[in-house]
C-alpha cells in the first residue's frame, strides 16, 4: 500500500489557507549533501540538470534516517542538526525505523524488534540539540496496520508514544508529528483514533500525504476533520504538516515511478497562512523512487525532471529569521531590523551593467548579509557579485545564489530563476557566515 522516502513512501493529501500561520516560523534548511544536490554537481552537462537544480536541488527537503545504526545515529544526527543550526535554519528529519516497517513491502526493514527500536530512538534523540527541528515520525506506521496482530498493534502504539516522549524530553523545542496517512486512505475519525492510541497528545500534531499526490486543499480539509475529531476526544492544539513534494499535477494511482503526469507542488515553507497547518514540506525528496520501477529510495533524474519540468519557478526566499546561536553572551547587540528586501535608495548607474549593495546584520560570532543586485538602464541576463570577506570570516550558507569559495574573495552567481533583471529593477540574494561580515561595497558584473 505504501513505501517511504529515503527508502520509499506512500500517502495522499490536500490543503486550504486560513487566517494565520501555524506555530512554526523560520527558514527551512537545505541539505547541501542531498542525493539531488550531489547528482547536479556530478552531471553539469546533463540536459536535465538546470531544471532539476533550479526547481528541486535549490529547495529544503527532509533528511531521512532509515538505517538501523544504533552505534552511529547520534553522531550522524548531530552533524546534520549542527549544520542546520549554523545556518540558522530549521532542519526537517524523517524517522523511518519502526519494526516491521511497510508491512514487508518495498521499503521493508527497520529495527529488529521494539526494544532495539527504543535504543535507536534514544541515541537518535541525543543528537538533536536544543533548537527547533521538525520530526516526521514513522511514515505509514499508523495508516498501514494490516500486517499487525492485536498484540503487535498495541506494542507499536506504545513504541511510538514512548519515542515521541523520548524525543521531546531530549529536545523540548523539537516538533514531532505522527502518521496521519492521507485523505483517501482511512477516514478522519479512524485516523484520529489511531493517532490517540499512538500518543498524539504528547506530539505537536500529524503529517499527511507523504509520497502521494492528493491536492493540498483536499489534505487541509481532511486535516481539519482529523483535528475536529481529536478535539472531540479532549486532545486539542494539534496541527498538520502536508507533504507537497509531488502533488502539483494529476492524482490517481499511487506509484510515482510509473507516472509522468506528476509535478512538484507548493515549495517548502512554514508560511502556510493556515492556523491548522505548521508547514508545507517536501518530506519525500522529489526524484526518489517508490520501488515500483526503480529501487525504493534511489534518486532517479528522469523522475526528478518529470516532476520539475513545466513547474513554476520557486519564490524568492528570505534570509533566516531564527535567532543566531550564541555559545557565550554576545558582546554586541544585533540590529532589531531585518535586512531590506527592497532596492536601495541610491540611484542605479546611468549606463548598462549592474551594481550590488550589501545590508549586514552582525552579531558577536557571525552575520547574515542581504545583497541587492540592480540592473542599469538595460535588462541583464545573468550576474556575478564578488565580495571580499575580512580575515577569519567564512560563508556557511547561501540563498538565491550559488557561491564559489567560502572565505577571502567569494563569488556569488545567479541561479536559473533570478538571472534576468529588467532595467532599473532589482533582485536579492543572501548569505550567512561566521566572524565579521563584509562592508557595503561589492563588485557586480553581468554574464
Amino acid at each position: 500500500m505504501s513505501a517511504i522516502a529515503g527508502i520509499a513512501a506512500a500517502g495522499v493529501c490536500f490543503a486550504v489557507g486560513g487566517a494565520s500561520a501555524g506555530t512554526v516560523s523560520g527558514s527551512l534548511y537545505r541539505d547541501p549533501s542531498s542525493a539531488v544536490v550531489r547528482w547536479v554537481a556530478a552531471n553539469p552537462g546533463d540536459s536535465r540538470a538546470a531544471v532539476i537544480r533550479d526547481k528541486i536541488a535549490s529547495q529544503p527537503q527532509a533528511r531521512w534516517f532509515a538505517n538501523f545504526n544504533p552505534s552511529t545515529v547520534q553522531s550522524e544526527v548531530s552533524e546534520f542538526i549542527g549544520a542546520a543550526n549554523a545556518a540558522q535554519q530549521i532542519p526537517v528529519v524523517a524517522v523511518y525505523e519502526i519494526t516491521n516497517r511497510d508491512c514487508g513491502g518495498a521499503s521493508a526493514g527497520g529495527a529488529p524488534d521494539l526494544n532495539q527500536y527504543q535504543t535507536w530512538v534514544s541515541n537518535f534523540a541525543r543528537g538533536l540539540g536544543n533548537r527547533t527541528v521538525l520530526i516526521i515520525l514513522e511514515t505509514d506506521s499508523l495508516a498501514l496496520q494490516t500486517c499487525l496482530s492485536g498484540a503487535e498493534l498495541n506494542a507499536r502504539n506504545q513504541a511510538i508514544s514512548t519515542a515521541t516522549q523520548t524525543i521531546k524530553s531530549a529536545n523540548p523545542n523539537a516538533k514531532v508529528y505522527l502518521d496521519g496517512g492521507h485523505s483517501t486512505w482511512n477516514s478522519a475519525s479512524e485516523t484520529a483514533n489511531r493517532l490517540r492510541a499512538a500518543g498524539v497528545q504528547y506530539a505537536d500534531g500529524f503529517f499527511t500525504n507523504v509520497s502521494n499526490y492528493n491536492s493540498t486543499s483536499g489534505e487541509a480539509n481532511f486535516g481539519r476533520s482529523v483535528i475536529s475529531a481529536l478535539n472531540g476526544m479532549g486532545i486539542s492544539g494539534k496541527r498538520q504538516i502536508i507533504d507537497t513534494s509531488r502533488n502539483g499535477g494529476a492524482s490517481g494511482d499511487w506509484c510515482g515511478d510509473d507516472n509522468t503526469d506528476r509535478r512538484i507542488g507548493t515549495y517548502p515553507t512554514t508560511n502556510t497562512g493556515d492556523s491548522n497547518i505548521d508547514a508545507y514540506l517536501w518530506v519525500k525528496p522529489p526524484g526518489e523512487a517508490d520501488g515500483c520501477r526503480y529501487t525504493a529510495g534511489s534518486f532517479q533524474p528522469d523522475l526528478a525532471y518529470s516532476l520539475a519540468n513545466g513547474a513554476p519557478n520557486p519564490p524568492t526566499t528570505a534570509p533566516p529569521t531564527t535567532t543566531p546561536p550564541t555559545t557565550t553572551p554576545p558582546t554586541t547587540t544585533p540590529p532589531t531590523t531585518t535586512p531590506p528586501t527592497t532596492p536601495p535608495n541610491s540611484s542605479p548607474p546611468a549606463g548598462d551593467g549592474c551594481y550590488a549593495e550589501v545590508a549586514l546584520n552582525q552579531w558577536a560570532e557571525g552575520f547574515t548579509a542581504n545583497v541587492t543586485v540592480t540592473a542599469g538602464k538595460s535588462d541583464i541576463n545573468g550576474w556575478t557579485v564578488t565580495i571580499e570577506l575580512p580575515a577569519g570570516a567564512a560563508v556557511t550558507g547561501t540563498w538565491n545564489a550559488q557561491a564559489t569559495g567560502s572565505s577571502g574573495t567569494v563569488r556569488f552567481t545567479n541561479v536559473g530563476y533570478n538571472g534576468r533583471i529588467l532595467g532599473r529593477q532589482s533582485t536579492t540574494f543572501g548569505f550567512q557566515g561566521t566572524g565579521r561580515g563584509p562592508g557595503v561595497l561589492a563588485n557586480c558584473v553581468t554574464s
